[in-house]
């Protein structure tokens, strides 16, 4: 099993970040890779999220963020504990793509944050099978399909 570790983002790290956005595995998850880029580092400075670039051995392959589930109107977790931990996260660099990397790095960062939270919840697209499966791995199980704050539905899944 592979070991990971979790690093604060920091501006460095903004290029590969874009770039990694920009591969087509990713392409229509998540948002344009200038946008997000901007939206993370607006949010370097106000400590809402906890970002972080995974690590193995030495390599950047993938981003994670955490944060208060309730800390935006995000009316698909209004029924979760207060004190509950949303993540979201991408694999970035292709060349890790179907090794298992992404339910084993999404699992130790889960050990990781329930040591401290009582339930970490994720809400990816109903669509995007790859993540819901990767989360499925990594001890995630599947709520309900709910309208996120836009209204675009989301698989709300939790780590009890």
């Amino acid at each position: 099993m592979a070991e990971y570790t979790f690093r604060p983002i920091t501006r460095i790290d903004l290029p590969m970040f874009r770039a990694w956005l920009g591969n087509a595995h990713i392409e229509g998850w998540w948002g344009e890779g200038g946008t997000e880029a901007r939206l993370v580092e607006e949010d370097l400075e106000a400590d809402r999220v906890d970002m972080r670039i995974v690590e193995t051995h030495g390599t950047p392959f993938a981003y994670i963020q955490d944060y208060n589930a309730h800390a935006w109107d995000a009316p698909q977790f209004a029924d979760q504990p207060q004190e509950a931990r949303a993540i979201d996260t991408f694999l970035g660099d292709p060349e890790f793509l179907g090794q298992g990397h992404g339910a084993g790095y999404i699992a130790a960062r889960l050990a990781e944050l329930r040591r401290i939270y009582p339930a970490i919840l994720t809400d990816p697209d109903p669509k995007n099978t790859r993540a819901i499966a990767a989360y499925t791995r990594a001890g995630f199980r599947p709520l309900s399909i709910r309208p996120c704050e836009d209204g675009d539905p989301v698989q709300v899944m939790i780590h009890p």
